[in-house]
């Protein structure tokens, strides 16, 4: 059996002008980053600005396990079905971060015959949006200490600075560090934190502004931290915008590729759901509604995670709405939830699936919520027997949901064929968009609505540090703000090792951030980190390149 990336490698691409061509785009609108990636030109965005808008498809899934669930797998096979029954469908997904790409999961570009292209590239060095990003965020870091260092004209409390450092790697050592050490011309000694760069404010900025102008206004609205008197200072205090704003000039173009099978993918920016809201760039997402028929897009992690934050944060920023959610599982994920040991998953359980199949159930129940229409698709494995696939059927048949069956990671845009027709039915029924909560809600009120109705728990614990974090960001004028939860992936609750459907739970919320300048307010639960370390064996260990360049080990 291939590897993900020997499947990549024996691929032949077209060259990505071929692929522009076929979306009606001209080489005029590309700017070239080799033979088979390109980034698409503020001129292009102008042209189609007018076009009608595509259904667009939201791609979630159940909460991840160490068996995987394959989002990005079933996104990409989608895709790639449309094409095969004949729809005009163009997929719009995040770029991998090189933590987990080093850490745990290996690439992130797919799997199997699913996969975009080149592979490589894109789960690496890509067209350097991430370098831009960390280079960004680190420059306004730069300026606030050499302000420190300068006579501190604003008066800068440098115990209350609260804008942190970035790197696009899991390095558990730079969580918490001292800086300005070695004397007067080093600099002012404070403490400082490394967040990964896909958790920074300056990749929600990115990913959620409108074009060059509103990036602007948003890194300027940047919260840095507070004067000696308690005064909140702002990015735009310092001057930095523009500069930063010059960094990214070419990282907020969206970037063009191709699947396997040759239809075309926009890559455009890389949040984590966990830490961060988790979904491609606003600008990437419509501009592929104005290129096809079909635009089919995914968001991070759980469907308690990602799709909550795609729906309540960026579809209430940007105006638009999916007409229908694909929730990807699988039997082993469903049977881990329900007690299976991972290296027990191959054997049929059916009264662990039965247990199991409650976290589908209650993901199910939160997007039908939100008034989509939804289609279960079960990624399958050669291990699923029948009784177990049934099983799901039912569960699915149940609770009003539509299921179908997988096997893209197989047998490519042919293994997602009914699946791809019966999401374009979906999108035909009628929908209208319902967010958890209002925006007119108080920002404790707003994180309660998501903790009980999305979560599930019984309520909220506000520890004081969040508290005053809260009280302070509604007092600068936020009270209006978004919440984007930062907890756990693994589970429904704040405690990883609750899997199902915890029930009986409350959810704590240790500390908060103000992120001005990408309009809403961050809610940390639980244990979670900003920055990932790397496991016992990173996957890095199992990555190489040979004399010709080649890279081997990226699974």
């Amino acid at each position: 059996m291939l590897s993900d990336i020997e499947i990549a490698q024996a691929a032949k691409p077209l060259p990505i002008r071929k692929i522009a061509e076929n979306l009606g785009i001209s080489e005029d609108e590309l700017e070239y980053y080799g033979k088979y990636k390109a980034k698409l030109s503020e001129e292009l965005f102008l042209r189609v600005k007018d076009n009608p808008d595509a259904k667009l498809i939201l791609v979630t899934a159940i909460n991840p396990t160490p068996a995987g669930e394959g989002k990005t797998t079933t996104t990409v096979g989608l895709g790639q079905a449309m094409a095969k029954i004949g729809k005009s469908a163009i997929c719009a997904l995040r770029e991998p971060s090189l933590g987990p790409v080093f850490g745990v999961k290996g690439g992130a570009a797919g799997g199997g015959y699913a996969q975009v292209l080149p592979m490589e590239d894109i789960n690496l060095h890509f067209t350097g949006d991430m370098h831009a990003i960390t280079a960004a965020n680190n420059l306004l870091c730069a300026m606030i200490d050499n302000h420190l260092q300068q006579g501190n004209a604003l008066n800068i409390d440098p115990r209350r600075v609260c804008f942190n450092r970035v790197m696009d790697m899991n390095d558990r050592s730079l969580r918490n560090i001292m800086i300005g050490m070695g004397g007067r011309s080093n600099g002012v000694p404070r403490e400082d934190h490394f967040m990964i760069t896909v958790a920074s404010e300056i990749m929600a900025i990115l990913c959620l502004a409108a074009d060059v102008t509103d990036l602007k206004k948003r890194l300027g609205r940047i919260h840095i931290g507070y004067t000696y008197k308690g005064k909140a200072l702002f990015a735009r205090d310092l001057h930095a915008e523009g500069a930063m704003a010059a960094l990214l000039k070419d990282a907020i173009k969206p970037n063009l590729v191709q699947t396997l099978e040759g239809t075309p993918c926009i890559i455009h920016g890389g949040p984590f759901a966990n830490i961060a809201h988790g979904c491609n760039s606003i600008r990437a997402t419509k501009l592929a509604m104005k290129l096809a028929d079909y635009c089919i897009t995914e968001a991070g992690f759980g469907a308690d995670l990602g799709a909550e934050k795609f729906l309540d944060i960026k579809c209430r920023l940007a105006g638009i709405a999916p007409s229908a959610i694909v929730l990807v599982a699988t039997v082993r994920a469903l049977k881990y939830n329900g007690g299976v040991a991972k290296e027990d998953l191959a054997a049929e359980n059916l009264n662990a699936l039965q247990a199991g199949l409650a976290n589908l159930a209650k993901h199910i129940e939160n997007l039908r919520g939100f008034g989509i229409p939804v289609c279960v698709a079960i990624n399958r494995f050669g291990t699923d027997t029948q009784a177990e696939l049934d099983a799901v059927a039912k569960l699915c048949a149940d609770l009003g949901a539509s299921c179908e069956l997988s096997e893209v990671f197989a047998k490519g845009g042919d293994g997602g064929i009914e699946l791809a027709r019966k999401v374009v039915e979906l999108c035909e029924q009628p929908s209208e968009l319902k967010f958890t909560y209002d925006s007119s809600l108080s920002l404790k009120e707003k994180i309660v609505a998501i903790a009980t109705k999305i979560y599930g728990a019984d309520g909220v614990d506000f520890l004081p540090d969040a508290e005053n974090v809260l009280a302070r960001a509604e007092r600068l004028g936020y009270a209006d703000a978004p919440v984007c939860m930062a907890k756990t992936q693994y589970s429904l609750s704040d405690d990883p090792t609750k899997l199902g459907r915890p029930r009986g739970f409350r959810i704590t919320v240790r500390d908060a951030a103000l992120r001005a300048g990408a309009g809403f307010v961050v809610a940390l639960t639980g244990d979670i980190m900003t920055m990932p370390g790397l496991p016992k064996v990173p996957a890095a260990e199992n990555i190489d390149v040979d004399e010709l360049g080649n890279i081997s080990g990226l699974f």
